[in-house]
C-alpha cells in the first residue's frame, strides 16, 4: 500500500513540473560568416534589427553587436519567433544585397544559418 501511494506521489509531482519544449529551450539563432570565397570570417561584426526599415536605418537594433569567433560564428539567445534583418560587416565587406533576411524562426529551437559578406 505504501508502494502505491509513493508511485502515485511520484507521478503527480512529476506531472506538476512537466514544461513543454518552448518554456524549456529559448529561440536563438546561430550565424555563420563566411566571405565570397566560402572561408570564415573571424572578428565580423553581425547585428540584428527587427524590421527591414530599421535595418536600412541602422536604428533601433533589435540586439547588441556581436563579434564572430574563430568559426566564424556568433550565437543570440532569447530572441523572439520571427524574422530579422542581418547587418554583417568586416572591413569593407558587407552583406548588402546577399542575404539580409531571415526566415521565421522557429519557436524554441537553435535557428541556424550562413551569410556571406563580399
Amino acid at each position: 500500500m505504501k508502494r502505491g501511494k509513493l508511485i502515485l506521489g511520484l507521478v503527480i509531482i512529476l506531472t506538476a513540473f512537466s514544461f513543454n519544449e518552448s518554456q524549456i529551450f529559448n529561440t536563438s539563432l546561430k550565424i555563420n560568416i563566411r566571405n565570397e570565397l566560402g572561408n570564415i570570417e573571424e572578428g565580423a561584426s553581425v547585428q540584428l534589427f527587427g524590421s527591414e526599415e530599421d535595418y536600412r536605418n541602422e536604428t533601433n537594433p533589435v540586439t547588441a553587436v556581436e563579434i564572430t569567433d574563430k568559426k566564424g560564428s556568433v550565437k543570440f539567445k532569447e530572441l523572439e519567433a520571427k524574422i530579422y534583418f542581418i547587418n554583417a560587416k568586416k572591413g569593407d565587406k558587407n552583406n548588402i544585397g546577399a542575404g539580409v533576411q531571415t526566415d521565421a524562426l522557429e519557436e524554441g529551437k537553435l535557428n541556424k544559418l550562413t551569410v556571406i559578406i563580399e
